[in-house]
């Protein structure tokens, strides 16, 4: 079973200006995206402690670079304080061992109702996706566990850093929030200037 991760991290979330205003108001929440290829689940999507690289992604979306179901017009980033909780950390080992788990009992469960896996594609992440769907189906029907409050996992973006490197120039840790309350708070991350141009 993965530890429990009570201390809290700063995370950066990429959006539209007229949404991170709203939210920093009180006015609105944060919607979870529930897209099949979502590669941590369905959950809230958040850089951990990369404003830049959640700059970056606005930016790319605003022009069309970065495809979102929601398309961003005004780019902004909206600082958020997490708490981990109970969280699947995919940078644990322990955490990977239930992933491969997940991963056979998925198959299994599709192959006995005669349909095919989902598969990864470039940046169509289906079959991530659907193993970590099934860790909460599976955790919630079978196991009688808690839902896991947060995902939370290494990602390699991007050229390589150097010739030969195995760091990426985008590489970062995305954290997918599960449990809203894990969310403690917001604030615009300084400078404003550099992280938000567009206030």
């Amino acid at each position: 079973m993965p530890y429990s991760k009570p201390f809290q991290v700063e995370c950066f979330y990429s959006c539209d200006k007229e949404l991170a205003l709203d939210v920093l108001n009180g006015n609105k929440e944060l919607d979870p995206s529930e897209n099949g290829w979502d590669w941590l689940g369905h959950g809230i999507y958040f850089w951990e402690q990369n404003p830049k690289r959640a700059w970056e992604y606005a930016l790319e979306n605003s022009k069309g670079k970065q495809f979102n179901n929601k398309k961003i017009k005004t780019p902004f980033v909206l600082g958020a304080i997490v708490e981990l909780g109970e969280c699947l950390n995919l940078v644990d080992q322990e955490a990977i061992e239930i992933l491969v788990e997940a991963f056979n009992g998925l198959e299994k469960t599709i192959r006995e109702a005669g349909a095919k896996m989902p598969k990864n594609k470039g940046d169509n992440r289906r079959l991530d996706c659907a193993v970590i769907q099934f860790i909460h189906q599976i955790r919630a029907s079978v196991s009688k566990l808690n839902p896991f409050d947060t995902i939370r996992s290494s990602f390699s973006e991007g050229e390589p850093a150097y010739p030969g490197s195995n760091f990426t120039m985008r590489q970062h840790i995305q954290i997918c929030v599960q449990n809203k309350d894990m969310i403690k708070g917001y604030f615009l991350p300084r400078p404003l200037k550099g992280y938000n141009p567009n206030l």
